[in-house]
């Protein structure tokens, strides 16, 4: 418990680092680039028109789901989250590796690189939620008071989030094939994280209890149950037990395992 006492006392006495790095990192990327940091918001732009092009007017957009809404509607509170998890959970595995040359030259946290990963891509995030409420909200969905429950999905998700890189990123250093085989595994999740398919329609199933202990389901079906105004998060309590248990466990053994390898991360190099 010490260790982990002492990685949160890491993260929040280098929160002003994990930002800045996070930003000068996302103007490096585009440094090169004619439209520069615009890019940050023109992109998850691009991704909403084309989303809402292809399942909004084309591919039964307009069906109705079991919330009183529209698909492509139902859709986009499923994907924008998935597309921030799927981009966090793919750059969390490598934010060690990438970063050996820091580590090796200077006196820096490592603990902090996999928070970093996960910060870098909340811009694009909040981009493409900003976009969907107005869309949302302009077409007559207006807020409720289960519309403040986004605050807490939205920390649970960064928790998942930073507890996924945090052991993803040692694993993948000690195995490099972990990368490939993460990055394979997410276009699966794809479909069987409730992002585009409704895996809810029988909950009596085996099927479908063996998918909820997915905890990417538990934040997907979290923001859908804020913004349609379905249900509270209390109403699921020992799904939310099980949810920051498994989120704990996975960053115990991220710590653990940062704590037992860090002083030999250049090695691996």
């Amino acid at each position: 418990m010490k260790i982990l006492i002492d990685w949160c006392h890491t993260q929040f006495s280098n929160y002003g680092k994990v930002f800045r790095i996070a930003s000068f990192e996302k103007k490096a990327a585009h440094q090169s680039h004619f439209l520069g940091l615009f890019w940050e918001f023109l992109s998850p732009t691009i991704q909403i028109v084309i989303y809402y092009l292809i399942f909004g007017m084309r591919l039964g957009g307009r069906q109705m789901m079991e919330s009183g809404v529209p698909y492509i509607f139902w859709m986009f509170i499923g994907v924008i989250p998935w597309f921030y998890m799927s981009a966090s959970i793919n750059t969390g595995v490598n934010s060690i590796s990438s970063n050996l040359n820091l580590i090796s030259k200077t006196k820096f946290p490592v603990e902090i690189l996999p928070t970093m990963s996960v910060v870098r891509g909340l811009n694009g995030f909040f981009t493409m939620m900003g976009l969907f409420l107005c869309l949302y909200i302009g077409t007559g969905h207006f807020p409720d008071v289960y519309w403040v429950q986004l605050i807490y999905y939205f920390f649970a998700m960064i928790l998942l989030m930073v507890a996924l890189a945090t052991l993803n990123s040692v694993i993948s250093l000690i195995f490099r094939d972990y990368q490939l085989i993460v990055s394979s595994t997410m276009r699966l999740l794809f479909f069987v994280s409730g992002a585009v398919i409704n895996i809810s329609t029988h909950p009596e199933s085996l099927m479908t209890k063996l998918f909820m202990l997915n905890p990417i389901v538990y934040i997907v079906e979290g923001f859908r149950d804020a913004l349609l105004s379905r249900a509270w998060m209390f109403d699921h309590i020992w799904w939310s037990v099980y949810f920051f248990g498994v989120t704990l466990l996975i960053l115990l053994a991220g710590v653990y395992m940062t704590n037992k390898y860090k002083n030999y991360f250049v090695e691996y190099s």
